[in-house]
């Protein structure tokens, strides 16, 4: 009788529900799938697409308006990164202001939710992806106490762009404030900014 060959080695379906930091360490990126962005919740990797190209601007254009008041108001502008609630649990924003720099290289590969002060997540078109954006995300940094969230979505064909800028209440996230298009978004927390949502678009 011939014997059953071994099923190949598959961290992404041998570690499913057990994911951590430590074997994202060790095992991330897959080299079959270099370039995709990897999440975790409780312990399930989520993987996706890297960001449409207009998302890609969007962010880049922002961080080029807010970043200097950031920095005049003592925070840090971040792109892309691993933003840390507890070992089997991570999001990856487009976006995140800290308050506060990582300490050591293990926090700057892992950043502390408590070092954030708001993750700016561009919102993607795929039905997971929107719940993601407009609900897990959202609430998984209220619970974890991070002061504010912004939220962006970009409809390319149309150059419309809409920003929602949400501030914690007692236990969930409230609209602070708001624009779309040619309207201009001002406010002064958690720092002074003052732009179009348009000039986030080409």
């Amino acid at each position: 009788m011939a014997m059953a060959m071994p099923a190949a080695f598959d961290p992404l379906i041998d570690f499913d529900g057990m994911w951590t930091t430590d074997l994202a360490n060790r095992y991330l990126p897959l080299p079959e799938l270099p370039d995709v962005r990897y999440e975790c919740i409780d312990g399930r990797l989520v993987v996706s697409p890297t960001e449409v190209g207009s998302n890609s601007y969007g962010a880049a254009s922002l961080i080029q308006l807010v970043g200097q008041p950031a920095r005049e108001a003592g925070f840090y502008v971040f792109g892309p990164v691993n933003l840390t609630f507890n070992p089997g649990r991570w999001i990856v924003p487009d976006l995140a202001v800290l308050h506060s720099l990582p300490k050591d290289d293990n926090e700057d590969l892992w950043i502390p939710a408590s070092h954030v002060l708001m993750p700016v997540e561009f919102v993607s078109h795929s039905h997971d992806s929107r719940k993601r954006d407009f609900v897990d995300k959202p609430g998984r940094c209220a619970e974890a106490g991070i002061p504010y969230f912004m939220r962006i979505q970009i409809v390319r064909q149309l150059r419309s762009v809409t920003v929602e800028l949400l501030k914690l209440g007692d236990e969930h996230y409230e609209l602070l404030t708001e624009a779309a298009g040619g309207q201009e978004l001002v406010t002064a927390e958690p720092f002074e900014m003052r732009f179009t949502p348009r000039s986030l678009v080409p």
